[in-house]
């Protein structure tokens, strides 16, 4: 996708989400809780690959090398959406009229980041082979929750797939999201200023994610840690 299509697309979003917000605030639903309802409502469409398709799709790689290049390509497209918004935010600061739609356009990076990640931790698990099982609706609960958390999920532990999202679970996906959100702020930044930052830091906070998540899965497996030379199972 082109970075002409890509800024139509945030674009869309942007304005679907300001009419959405506008109702939000209608009906008194704060903030954090209308982004994780928003969030939990895209979730399930959220395409997951499975293994065969991963490696096929990254040129017959297997095993850690994989999962780097899953990596590499989720933090070059979180850091392209914070380009995007950088470029857009500069475009706003040249008509201060159209700062008006700031925040919107800061909610749409946000999701659009949010679910970049989540589709890498929940590939991340199929790279390592630690099966979350469940229902589809189940899976995706549980590595919406993993990504709030920033940690992998550990099929093993208690209550970590679930039917629904508990009151713990939604805090921590509203303050995740709000995280999320307070770092796309840095995008309102006259000129390039804000391109860059927004990249730089989407492209960061990725690979933070991902370096920890896959930990967590070494973990689980009993492999080595990163630096340690090891084989996964293909």
């Amino acid at each position: 996708m082109d970075g002409a299509e890509r800024r139509r697309l945030l674009g869309r979003l942007t304005q679907a989400l300001a009419r959405g917000a506008k109702q939000a605030r209608q009906t008194g639903a704060g903030r954090g809780r209308w982004l994780a309802d928003v969030f939990m409502a895209v979730a399930p469409r959220i395409p997951i690959r499975d293994l065969a398709t991963l490696s096929e799709h990254h040129h017959g790689l297997t095993a850690e090398p994989l999962a780097d290049d899953l990596v590499r390509t989720a933090a070059k497209a979180t850091m392209a959406v914070g380009a995007i918004g950088g470029a857009l935010a500069a475009a706003e600061f040249a008509a201060p009229p159209l700062l008006l739609s700031a925040p919107a356009q800061l909610v749409a990076e946000t999701l659009v980041v949010a679910a970049i990640e989540t589709k890498l931790i929940a590939e991340l698990h199929e790279v390592y082979g630690v099966h979350v099982p469940g229902t589809g609706g189940q899976r995706v609960y549980a590595f919406v929750v993993a990504w709030s958390k920033q940690r992998g999920v550990d099929p093993l532990a208690p209550g970590s797939v679930t039917l629904a999202l508990g009151a713990a679970s939604k805090a921590a996906l509203r303050n995740r999201l709000m995280r999320t959100l307070g770092r796309h702020l840095t995008t309102l930044g006259p000129f390039l200023t804000g391109a860059v930052a927004g990249g730089a830091l989407n492209r960061a906070a990725t690979r933070r994610l991902g370096a920890a998540v896959r930990a967590d899965l070494r973990r689980q497996r009993g492999l080595p840690p990163a630096d340690t030379p090891t084989a996964l199972p293909r």
